[in-house]
């Protein structure tokens, strides 16, 4: 049997129930009636009642219904002449009531070989204008159900003074569902379910295979997110008009689930407290924990933390970086047990080899974290520092200072140290900062966290640095360009280039982290072979480890190249060739010459003596970070002195190689002036002097 939903466990004390039915489920596509669904839906409401559940049914369908019967009605009296004539669409009006005389026979007749005696009630919106037309339905229904009779429920569309559009400000009910909605709140329901042609309230459109089922509706948490499909393929309303039902009746008080009604007995497991359908419920809130915020509410309390963070003194945030090492340090043993927990899980799941490196935390690791922490405390206050200062005018002063980008999502992968790295340099220069890290280092990023949210002041708000949970989240976070500024996707090519493709909003990612190294004719060999083996196997799951060597074609002649295969071979490190090499060193064909290994990025490296060639190099080859002589594993925030960094980025825009404080921080002018106006530019004297010291 289907797992219980906790949440729905109030179910098991339902004992009213309104069932609303619509004209998808009770018609065919032809308009005629599906005998088979109502025939179920008959059965089931018969076990109920037998059961001691109060059951209310409200069916649509009647005017489908009676159309298929009047069109056909039609052809047969008309003359050979008249059906060639163009089609005329036949009054809704006559069809209901043909409609409904058919339908509630055909109630009758199934309820009857059931040994169940249904009522028919037809209502209009103006009925229930009066007080004593409420009264006198509520006892009527009452006392139907004390005979366990069925009531079944339609608007009197036949008799109805409402037009099209049928909602407006004016009515009581305007289709079907809404009635249901309104005889739920005035029977004194305990529960509406709405039976629609789809398993329930989807995110977008059920067709499309990227929509999911929504189990549950948290209008603060879904509001404004959802994209309907079409309406009822023959109904008047459709989901939307389900949904509007469904919040009108949660408001007050009556639990609502929609779901399907082309399964034969899914009213039932509604009953059971089985999780299917989607449930409105007017407490549906609470039961959300504050890390499942919906995308909006994170990013906008990441804003109004960020701004309280940036009134406070340099000092005072400072402090507050001091306090998250101190923190990290004094529970290195909790940090170290989480982290062992992910990678023995990641481990069981049979995650790549590669990938168990980034994710470890060795107890080194959090001391050196700690440590990188201070170094961006104990850094020279990053906002409002004055890039240039000009006086405009006399009296006039214009300043171009640094100032925060406002609020970041970083999305990262695998490495836990990630998480503090970008939260202290978020911190340092005043952003607020959405965090969403991969799912196998879960426990690991929680605890950490938790530890650094635990020492953030309350006056600014643990809001500051939100981690997200749940990946549907992040798709909600790349539609906020109006809230959040930056995105900084840290981790594979492809994640990057999905969330480049994904979003309005700047991205600041390498979308290709291949690493050259290139050995040039006169290069110190002995150098060469240091540098080779240390880009390539000092840490091979870093982006900035090598991935292609380059052979300038004399160093093929004296052996060169068959030492450093030799060396790289004894690594554990597999060679592959390009398109020459493959020939010329009996080499595997490489796949692509464009392929991240990372296992045993964005930097390119030159081995030469000759500086003339190495000046070439550096100015021509076009990447984020050159290097003449070096290891292209220096390419690091730390080791470029700027304490961490938040990744490294290939783009030109607006930041490049490794970003630390600086490429967190944007310009802004401030002006100070003494009553100065433009007036077309009559009488101002413009002495642009350069004041910047």
């Amino acid at each position: 049997m289907e797992a219980v939903d906790p949440n729905r466990a109030f179910l098991k004390d339902v004992k009213r129930i309104v069932i609303k039915v619509g004209t998808a489920v009770v018609t065919q596509n032809d308009g005629r009636l599906a005998l088979g669904r109502l025939g179920s839906l008959c059965e089931q409401i018969q076990a109920l009642n037998s059961q001691g559940f109060e059951v209310i049914l409200v069916s649509s369908g009647a005017v489908g219904a009676g159309r298929q019967r009047l069109r056909h009605r039609k052809f047969v009296n008309s003359m050979f002449g008249e059906v060639e004539k163009p089609h005329v669409e036949i009054d809704g009006k006559a069809c209901a009531a043909v409609g409904q005389n058919g339908l509630m026979a055909l109630y009758d007749t199934l309820f009857s070989q059931l040994d169940v005696t249904p009522a028919q009630l037809l209502v209009t919106d103006n009925d229930f204008k009066s007080p004593e037309f409420r009264n006198q339905l509520t006892e009527t229904v009452i006392s139907l159900l004390s005979l366990k009779v069925i009531p079944i429920f339609n608007e009197n569309d036949a008799v109805s003074t409402r037009k099209a559009p049928y909602e407006d400000s004016s009515g009581i009910f305007w289709d079907n569902d809404s009635l249901a909605a309104l005889l739920s709140l005035e029977l004194k329901a305990d529960l509406l379910v709405l039976l629609s042609d789809v398993d329930g309230l989807y995110s977008g459109p059920p067709s499309d295979p990227k929509s999911k089922l929504i189990h549950t509706y948290i209008k603060e948490k879904l509001e404004n997110t959802i994209t309907f499909g079409d309406k009822s393929r023959l109904g008047r309303g459709g989901m939307i008009a389900k949904v509007k039902a469904a919040v009108y009746a949660s408001n007050g008080g009556i639990p609502v689930v929609i779901t399907s009604g082309f399964s034969g007995d899914n009213i039932v497991r509604v009953l059971r407290g089985q999780k299917i359908g989607t449930l409105f419920h007017k407490d549906a809130h609470t039961w959300v924990s504050s890390k499942e915020l919906n995308a909006r509410e994170m990013a906008i309390s990441a804003r109004e933390s960020s701004r309280r963070l940036q009134a406070i003194s340099s000092e005072e945030r400072s402090k507050i970086l001091l306090d998250i090492a101190d923190a990290l340090e004094a529970n290195e043993k909790v940090i170290i047990n989480e982290n062992k927990a992910d990678i023995n899980s990641a481990k069981d799941f049979g995650y790549e080899t590669s990938l168990i490196p980034r994710l470890a935390l060795k107890p080194r690791k959090v001391g050196s974290l700690a440590n990188a922490i201070r170094v961006i405390a104990n850094m020279e206050e990053p906002i409002g520092q004055i890039l240039k200062r000009t006086e405009i005018s006399d009296g006039f002063i214009l300043e171009k200072m640094t100032s925060p980008l406002g609020v970041l999502l970083v999305i990262f992968e695998s490495r836990p140290e990630a998480l503090v790295q970008i939260a202290s340099l978020a911190i340092r220069t005043g952003n607020g900062l959405l965090l969403k890290g991969g799912k196998e280092a879960k426990r690991s990023n929680a605890i950490l966290h938790k530890i650094i949210t635990s020492v953030i002041p309350e006056t600014i708000g643990k809001e500051l640095i939100t981690l997200v949970t749940s990946r549907e989240q992040i798709p909600q976070l790349l539609k906020l360009d109006d809230v959040i500024d930056l995105v900084i996707p840290r981790g594979s090519n492809k994640l990057v280039s999905q969330i480049k493709s994904s979003t309005k909003i700047p991205v600041l990612g390498h979308a290709d982290g291949i690493c050259h190294v290139y050995l040039d004719k006169s290069a110190d060999i002995q150098m060469a072979e240091n540098i080779v083996l240390d880009s390539k196997t000092d840490y091979p799951s870093a982006c900035n480890a090598m991935e292609t060597l380059l052979l300038h074609k004399d160093l093929l002649q004296d052996g060169i190249a068959d030492q450093l295969m030799k060396d790289l071979y004894t690594k554990g490190i597999n060679i592959y060739g390009g398109p020459k090499a493959r020939w010329l060193l009996d080499l595997p064909e490489a796949s692509s010459l464009h392929h991240e290994y990372s296992s045993i990025a964005h930097t390119d490296c030159i081995v030469t003596e000759d500086h003339k060639a190495a000046d070439a190099f550096l100015r021509q080859v076009d990447s984020a970070v050159v290097f003449h002589n070096a290891s292209t594993r220096f390419s690091d925030g730390f080791r470029f002195g700027l304490g961490a960094e938040v990744g490294i980025s290939t783009s030109r825009i607006h930041a490049r190689g490794p970003v630390g404080v600086e490429g967190l921080l944007t310009t802004r002018w401030i002006g100070r002036g003494s009553g100065q106006v433009v007036d077309s530019d009559k009488g101002v004297v413009y002495t642009h002097k350069d004041l910047t010291q």
